[in-house]
């Protein structure tokens, strides 16, 4: 398999520090919006997205939100422990987790945990006597299993975590968090909780957009995938074959499935987990059109690249349309571990909308796999017009290459 073998240092360029963007614009659709269209490059406001887009696209965007991840509990002996909410456990659902008001079970990362032996973590609430507690259960081969429960039996996890945590913003910002993060690391349009990190391409989005694209009959549809911890995992093995891709948990409602089913429009991916998604859609119909689907709404690492078989987009969301019709599934929850890289011919998206990737990055290998060499001029011409890079960076606007 060719694209295993991909050296991650033909995917490397340098990015000057200066260049990294560490805190949002004033206006969120200010930002700087590079197209790239059969080629040729130019430039324009993120605000005039609508005049670079077809009428009657279909939009693609992930409406999850980004929770105050990082909940930070002081021991009596002055160290800090840093308990980072990775996934769920018990219960498994990001919703029922989130809406408990008894205690939960949570994979998470622990920063110090040297200093965290044994015994119970306690953080005192602000203002209403409250107490959280955090209780380590195992170690896991990532992680660490932990309990958490708290004394105000009225109050949810969710609104624990948001009274309790603050915004998991990225480690290449090298600042804490601010209060601005708490609103601008956040989509106007993010719903349900589970996110450690934004989905940033749609960090530019305004209501005056929204509008814009409206004008020529654009209508936004909304899938959630809930971005992890894994999405800043850098790639340290000298090829992609031994790089582990992280599981991230997505849902789809049956009507946008239906409606993709029979689309004949352009389709505009908003931001890599929405690409990733629809892509993780249409090998699942595949499996179901193969009679190669076991039960598990699962997408592997490598199954695309092993299952190599050619089937028409509509056909396959519509067999994954028929299989959540027929056993009454209205909401598709699934979970996706690919990986999109140069050999990967992405067939379910026309143009991808993304900010600028780190070097030597599984996000950066997507967008080249979407726009094939020719990244490493879009790169450079970001570059060299002053272009901000990374989360609170700048936007584009990739039409795919598509091969003939």
């Amino acid at each position: 398999m060719k694209v295993k073998k991909i050296s991650i240092t033909d995917y490397d360029y340098e990015l000057p520090d200066s260049r990294i963007a560490r805190h949002p614009l004033v206006e969120r659709d200010s930002s700087k919006l590079l197209i790239y269209h059969n080629g040729k490059i130019k430039d324009d406001t993120f605000h005039n997205i609508g005049q670079h887009i077809a009428p009657k696209s279909l939009l693609i965007l992930n409406n999850t939100k980004v929770v105050r991840a990082r909940l930070r509990f002081k021991k009596e002996s002055g160290a800090t422990i840093e308990v980072f909410l990775i996934e769920p456990i018990e219960p498994s659902d990001y919703a029922l987790s989130f809406s408990s008001k008894k205690k939960v079970i949570w994979k998470c990362i622990v920063g110090n945990l040297k200093r965290w032996k044994q015994g119970e973590l306690q953080m005192e609430m602000e203002g209403n006597g409250g107490r959280l507690v955090a209780k380590q259960l195992n170690r896991l081969s990532e992680g660490v299993e932990v309990e958490f429960s708290w004394n105000n039996s009225s109050m949810s996890f969710a609104e624990i975590v948001e009274k309790c945590g603050t915004m998991p913003i990225p480690p290449y910002l090298n600042r804490e968090s601010e209060e601005i993060d708490g609103y601008r690391y956040q989509t106007i349009y993010a719903e349900p909780e589970g996110s450690v990190a934004a989905p940033t391409a749609g960090l530019h989005f305004t209501p005056k957009v929204f509008e814009s694209l409206s004008s020529i009959h654009v209508k936004p549809h909304y899938i959630t995938l809930h971005v992890g911890a894994g999405t800043f995992k850098p790639v340290t093995s000298d090829t992609i074959e031994n790089h582990e891709m992280h599981t991230e948990h997505f849902f789809v409602n049956a009507d946008l499935v239906k409606k993709l089913s029979h689309n004949s429009e352009p389709v505009v991916c908003v931001g890599t987990t929405t690409l990733r998604t629809l892509e993780s859609l249409y090998w699942l119909g595949v499996k179901l059109k193969l009679g190669k689907f076991n039960g598990n709404f699962n997408i592997s690492q490598w199954e695309p690249y092993e299952l190599d078989f050619q089937l028409d987009v509509g056909e396959a969301y519509k067999a994954l349309y028929e299989h959540m019709r027929s056993n009454s599934i209205e909401t598709l929850s699934a979970s996706t571990q690919i990986i999109i890289a140069p050999g990967y011919e992405i067939k379910t998206c026309d143009a991808l909308i993304t900010n600028f990737h780190q070097p030597r990055s599984t996000l950066l290998l997507l967008v080249a796999a979407a726009v094939g060499n020719d990244w490493e001029k879009i790169y450079q011409f970001a570059l060299n017009n002053n272009f901000r890079f990374l989360s609170y960076g700048d936007s584009s606007l990739l039409y795919i290459k598509k091969s003939i």
